[in-house]
Formats: structure tokens, C-alpha cells, sequence
């Protein structure tokens, strides 16, 4: 077992792994697992440093975007001028943007339209048990999301027990393409435009779904999915006038630039955070 130590200034696993990009992971111990195809880590804090263990050394290394320098970044966000967005920073720092694997992410997100993080993660968990191989390692077995082969052996009923709803016939027809020649790792070769217009093109996959799965499943940082939190953030703290969320996604886009993703990232966790903690008291 491998082990990567890295400085904690710009990595909190917590807000890493709470802010809506991934849901594959669990507490273990005095961290957490984090599921990734089939491969998985144990990602936790010692000292002033973050700690994972992992088969995979390189794999997790790319994983958690180690080789960039979020300080550059954060520094960029905080020096914007807006308020809210240099407090987002701030409350985020530690955030960062997973690299995922397109193929997991795409039917990841498909799941999530119209649902909540906690009925999301229960749905993928129940998909990787029911067609996913199980696997061994230190430190338990788990299941690994499944192939395309494995997945196209369900029926509509089969997703539908799953709690998927009608996102089953989404992924019954995406699997139907797959199986007749369409490849998401093909889609890695495209430029942003075209990545996105290949994205929407498959059924279930709107505005939001394909910048999701842009940012978080092929690194497209130029990326800002706008959803009902963004949509506030962009009406309340950045004085907004526009109404269709594709154009306000175009507006941060050309505001934010190659730093897109990594703000909607601080601010969306920011705004969803503190409203849940206002809403506590």
C-alpha cells in the first residue's frame, strides 16, 4: 500500500468531497474512501498534512489534481473585487477540482437531475452491488461502478427498483448507443464546444448535466454549471439581469475564464453552506 503525503493549505477532504462533484465515498476511520471505477483510497489528515493510501499511486495523484497549484487560483478569486466571491475563497480554499473518470461521471450525473445528493449516492451505490465486481482490499470490499457490458444486462424494471425512476430510459438508450458505436472516451479529443454539443445531444443530458460533467469528468476548468444556487448567487451578490441560466453560465464563463470552474466550485459550496447554517439557527 502506497501512500501520497501532501500539504493540507489547499486540500480539505471534507469540502473536497461535500461540494456535489463526486458521490462515491464514505467515512472510514479518521477520514474517508473514496471510490473511483474500480479503484479506491483511504484519504485522511495528519498533522499539517493530508494522507492517502492507496494500490494506485498515480491514479489518485491525477485524481485529486496534485500537480496544480491551487494557490494561484485561490489568490486569483480573492483579488476579483467581489465580496462574495473572496469569502467563498476563503471559506474553500481547501477545495479542489476532482479529475473523475468521463465514462462514471457522465451516468453519475444523469442521476442527479432533479434529485438529492444523499437519494443520488444510495442510487449509484445500489447499481455498483447489483452489476459492479466486488472487490477486495485492506480495507474492506467494495464494488466497482460498472462497464457498459454489465450495465446493458438491466431491464427498465431493474432501474426502476434501483429508485432511478425515469432516468432509467436515459440510461438505457445512452447504453443502446454505446453498444451501436458511440464512445464518452472518444469525446476526450473534443474542444469545449464540441464536448458540449456532444453532451447534450444525449437524451437526459441538459445545460447543467453536460457543464457538470465537463468540468468534473473531462477537466474543462473554462466550465461554470449553473444551477438553482449559482442562479441565486448570480441574481444576489453579483447584481445579475439575466434570466436564462445558459447565458448566465455564458457570462460567468467569459467573466471567470480558465478559472470558471474552480470559483463556481467556492462559490456554490459557500452559498449553499451558509444558507443551510442560517436555516439552522
Amino acid at each position: 500500500m502506497d501512500k501520497i503525503v501532501f500539504q493540507k493549505e489547499y486540500f480539505n477532504p471534507l469540502d473536497t468531497l461535500s461540494c456535489g462533484q463526486i458521490f462515491r465515498y464514505k467515512q472510514f476511520n479518521n477520514g474517508y474512501l473514496v471510490f473511483s471505477k474500480d479503484k479506491v483510497c483511504y484519504l485522511y489528515e495528519n498533522d499539517n498534512s493530508i494522507v492517502i493510501e492507496t494500490d494506485d499511486k498515480d491514479y489518485f495523484y491525477n485524481f485529486f489534481d496534485l500537480s496544480t497549484d491551487y494557490s494561484l487560483i485561490y489568490n486569483s478569486a480573492v483579488s476579483y473585487g467581489n465580496k462574495t466571491l473572496t469569502l467563498s475563497a476563503k471559506q474553500g480554499k481547501g477545495i479542489r477540482i476532482l479529475k473523475q473518470d468521463p465514462f462514471e461521471t457522465l451516468f453519475s450525473f444523469i442521476i442527479s437531475q432533479n434529485n438529492n445528493i444523499k437519494r443520488i449516492t444510495q442510487t449509484i451505490e445500489k447499481l455498483c452491488e447489483k452489476v459492479g465486481a466486488k472487490i477486495s482490499s485492506p480495507f474492506g470490499d467494495y464494488f466497482a461502478f460498472p462497464t457498459a457490458k454489465q450495465m446493458s444486462n438491466l431491464s427498465e424494471s431493474d432501474y426502476k427498483e434501483m429508485g432511478f425512476g425515469y432516468r432509467g430510459t436515459y440510461f438505457i438508450k445512452l447504453l443502446s448507443d454505446i453498444k451501436n458505436g458511440f464512445s464518452v472516451d472518444k469525446l476526450k479529443s473534443l474542444d469545449k464546444s464540441e464536448l458540449y454539443k456532444s453532451l447534450t445531444k444525449i437524451t437526459g443530458v441538459g445545460d447543467k448535466v453536460a457543464s457538470c460533467v465537463m468540468l468534473f469528468g473531462f477537466s474543462t476548468t473554462n466550465s461554470f454549471p449553473v444551477d438553482t444556487w449559482i442562479y441565486k448567487i448570480y441574481l444576489e451578490d453579483f447584481n445579475g439581469t439575466l434570466t436564462d441560466r445558459a447565458k448566465i453560465c455564458e457570462w460567468f464563463e467569459n467573466e471567470f475564464k480558465e478559472n470558471s470552474g474552480y470559483f463556481q466550485q467556492y462559490l456554490f459550496h459557500y452559498k449553499r453552506r451558509n444558507t443551510a447554517l442560517l436555516q439552522s439557527r
